[in-house]
């Protein structure tokens, strides 16, 4: 009986042996794994997880700089995609990257690159080992800077600018008639909204935008234009004009010869009546009168003065020569009546055009009067 234990327990002594033994050679065998796991992901650490993209771009296994070519490739392809923008009839091709767009690709792969760290190291390993997928897709930030969509619309809006035409009356290139110029309407872009358009178009990655202009009224229209002067030289007359139509003529005397009325568009600065008159040619043909005579009877400006800025210091003022009027008898200012001038006063406003045409009559002499005239 003794002899059978003594066996029975040589037995279990040997089972415990294995067993331990088996245990052994299993930690041994898992530390064997670990190690080589441990080993495996140091080898390809500087390699993206399986199953990685950025933007849509697979990197599974690329080291960074890889990664970052791979990337770049196509984001720069993106960016160098033209966008067309149509005003009217006009077109402008651009592209997202010369606007200022960019694209955060670096920081993009650096988040590639750390894809999985979550993880532990064995799984990381046993990912790589089974080139299983990650899922993960990383987006590449963009944004826009500088002034490059400012400047782009600013350039839009100079060539698209359409300045308004104000109703007027003007004058030909050769100062020999006046000419009726009709309002028109112009046309801007709003530089605020192109830039705010462009902007998502980007955003968007849109490759055509349409952008409106929009009408610009005229300040002044026929209805609205207000009152003209128009003196004919040819004539020795003067004409008044509410918006386009005429509405009173008078007989002046203009410059004799030797003297100029001069012809042009002038803007009447000032008005008075029974203005002060102050010699303006004291050292020649003034030289025999007073340096300044004031207002009253006597004045050579007669009772009323209408002041505009034609060189030379003209005039249209009344006289105290009626006979004079209806000839070429002045110094260069525009004589009229004094009842006359009294009546005209009130219906023109400073800032009113006074515009002086034609010429006088070759041969006219001091005194002369225009053909057909009704003097």
């Amino acid at each position: 009986m003794a002899n059978g234990r003594h066996v029975h327990r040589r037995r279990r002594s040997a089972v415990l042996l294995a067993l331990v033994a088996a245990i052994l050679g299993i930690g041994v065998l898992c530390a064997g794994a670990a190690y080589a796991a441990i080993r495996y992901e140091r080898a390809h650490a500087d390699r993206i997880m399986p199953g990685v993209h950025v933007d849509g771009v697979d990197v599974s296994g690329m080291t960074r700089a890889e990664a970052l070519a791979a990337v770049r490739a196509v984001v720069q392809e993106e960016l160098r995609k033209p966008l067309t923008v149509t005003v009217g009839s006009q077109h402008w091709t651009v592209t997202p990257a010369t606007l200022g767009r960019r694209a955060a690709v670096a920081a993009a792969v650096n988040a590639a690159m750390d894809a999985g760290t979550d993880l532990g190291t064995l799984d990381r390993a046993w990912h790589r080992f089974r080139d299983q997928s990650l899922d993960v897709d990383i987006a590449v930030d963009r944004s826009t800077t500088g002034s490059g969509i400012e400047d782009f619309a600013t350039m839009i809006a100079k060539r698209m600018y359409v300045a308004p035409v104000d109703a007027a009356i003007g004058i030909t290139a050769s100062h020999e008639d006046i000419t009726f110029e009709h309002a028109k309407p112009g046309r801007k872009l709003n530089v605020g909204g192109a830039e705010a358009a462009i902007g998502r178009a980007l955003v968007d990655g849109r490759r055509r935008l349409t952008l409106e202009t929009k009408a610009v009224e005229p300040k002044e229209t026929r209805s609205t234009m207000g009152r003209t002067i128009v003196v004919r030289l040819n004539q020795n007359r003067l004409y008044l004009y509410d918006g386009f139509n005429e509405v009173r003529s008078y007989s002046v005397a203009t410059a004799k010869p030797g003297f100029t009325t001069p012809t042009g568009v002038w803007t009447i600065y000032d008005k008075q009546e029974n203005p002060t008159w102050h010699n303006p040619a004291l050292d020649s043909w003034g030289a025999g009168l007073p340096a300044v005579i004031p207002g009253g009877p006597g004045n050579p400006m007669g009772t009323r003065a209408i002041y505009i800025d034609a060189p030379g210091l003209i005039r249209v003022h009344g006289t105290t020569d009626d006979s004079s009027i209806g000839r070429y008898a002045s110094h260069g200012c525009i004589r009229m009546h004094n009842s006359e001038i009294e009546q005209l006063y009130p219906m023109i406003d400073v800032g009113d055009h006074v515009i002086v045409v034609g010429a006088r009559p070759a041969g006219a002499q001091y005194w002369s009067v225009p053909p057909a005239s009704d003097i």
